[in-house]
């Protein structure tokens, strides 16, 4: 922990709902090549820390070191801990009931135990760089470098250990196709593979109505049932690498260096079926989009691009078809990573910085803060659900191989929201950032 000194007086007072029970991993939004259908624990022993069972957690008021300061006053954000172990970049982030989880391009992912954030375990290793990562229930996805997807189990039986249970695709779907020819697809000149295999490295994961979505540089987007795990379809879904996904409402919007945003949903009504192009989010011109968000109500999609900009769309009539509604330019170089909380949306950049912004009326963004202090692009955001003494946690990792976490107010100190806070200037020295009015 590396807590900024603050004024006691200033102090608030932050209840942290941490549950006693098995732990639920709640749903957030490139090697080995064997295939593994199960695994027991004495199989992965070697791979993860057991350490002694730790005492059951209740509904504390822990007092950390947060100033109540409206974000039109002059303040610096710092970090209410910094936290290392990773031996490479951290890629990727993901709440897990009572756990943070955190995976790097080091093949390592560290789960770290809620609320003074110790580090608990590692599992994972040796199973190539890890690029994404989502969770579902007790069940965490991971998806890695060598072209696989992996489903691993949280169970108090086994003392918290995350037990790898499957790997997609899997064994008894891979052995249902193989011998058929018309199941392979051209994927490079004089090679062929399974349409369920990805060709390349699976960059993205999202999760919605009991599927999983992976994204790849391959350009495809797989469908998986969480129930049996089957690879359902493939779809072409972009003329480049698939850089992101998110889902909401039955909607799945995956992002692509070619420009654009795609939105894909079920041919009928009742959830059933193919996936189809439903509309195009029309970026910036040979410009990347790195980064896609959705509000949890399907209305509201942010796209972040190589060119620093966040454009956002609305969606009407049932999401049938989207409009532009704005277009910032939120950072000097690319954007790399987004994550919605509430009103709020967080980006991150290869500048180095971390933006807050609040939408506003028609899905207009507002700048209300930034964050400085990462000595390397900011790679992940992960925002707490829960209120945190007037305000939420955010956690961001980076290519400088730290886990760091915020604190964002997201009240005025007299308890009014900001709204007429249109223009913020920010300077980033020595690791802080000062925003000014």
């Amino acid at each position: 922990m590396n807590p900024a000194i603050f004024d006691t007086k200033n102090m608030a007072t932050i209840p942290l709902l941490i549950s006693s029970s098995t732990p639920s991993c709640s749903s957030s939004t490139a090697s080995t090549s064997s295939f593994r259908s199960s695994a027991s624990s004495e199989d992965i022993s070697d791979d993860i820390e057991n350490p002694p069972k730790p005492p059951p957690f209740e509904l504390l008021d822990a007092k950390l070191p947060i100033q109540s300061i409206p974000f039109s006053q002059s303040f610096s954000y710092k970090p209410l801990a910094v936290l290392s172990g990773h031996v490479g970049s951290i890629s990727c982030l993901a709440l897990c009931g009572e756990f943070l989880l955190s995976a790097s391009q080091g093949n390592d992912i560290i789960v770290w135990q809620q609320p003074d954030l110790r580090p608990f375990t590692k599992f994972g290793h040796g199973e190539g760089s890890v690029k994404a990562l989502v969770t579902m229930g007790s069940r965490v996805f991971t998806a890695h470098q060598d072209s696989r997807v992996r489903v691993w189990k949280v169970s108090r039986r086994s003392e918290n250990v995350f037990r790898l249970v499957d790997t997609l695709p899997t064994k008894k779907d891979y052995l249902g196709k193989f011998m058929n020819k018309s199941n392979y697809v051209q994927t490079r000149r004089h090679h062929k593979k399974l349409w369920i295999e990805h060709a390349d490295s699976i960059s993205c994961l999202a999760i919605s109505n009991g599927l999983v979505y992976s994204g790849s540089w391959d350009k495809t987007l797989k469908v998986w049932r969480i129930s049996d795990f089957k690879c359902l379809e493939s779809i072409k879904a972009h003329d480049d690498a698939v850089n992101a996904v998110a889902a909401s409402k039955g909607v799945v919007y995956s992002a692509s260096a070619d420009g654009k945003i795609k939105a894909w949903g079920r041919e009928n009504q009742a959830k059933i079926g193919s996936h189809v192009l439903k509309g195009i989010l029309e970026g910036h011109k040979d410009v990347s989009v790195n980064s896609v968000v959705v509000s949890e109500d399907s209305r509201w999609v942010y796209g972040g691009g190589s060119d620093g900009f966040v454009m956002g769309w609305e969606g009407v009539r049932d999401c049938s078809s989207w409009k532009l509604v704005c277009e910032t330019k939120a950072h000097q170089m690319a954007v790399l990573s987004m994550c919605l909380v509430g009103e709020f949306l967080c980006s991150g950049s290869a500048d180095k910085s971390i933006g807050i912004w609040k939408r506003q009326a028609f899905g207009k963004l507002c700048k209300v803060g930034a964050i400085c202090g990462h000595e390397g692009p900011v790679k992940c955001l992960q925002g707490s659900p829960n209120n945190v003494g007037g305000g939420f946690l955010l956690y961001s990792g980076s290519l400088d191989k730290s886990l760091r976490v915020w604190w964002v107010s997201k009240h005025s100190s007299n308890g009014e929201d900001e709204e007429d806070h249109v223009t913020t200037r920010t300077s980033c020295q020595y690791g802080k950032s000062i925003v000014l009015n």
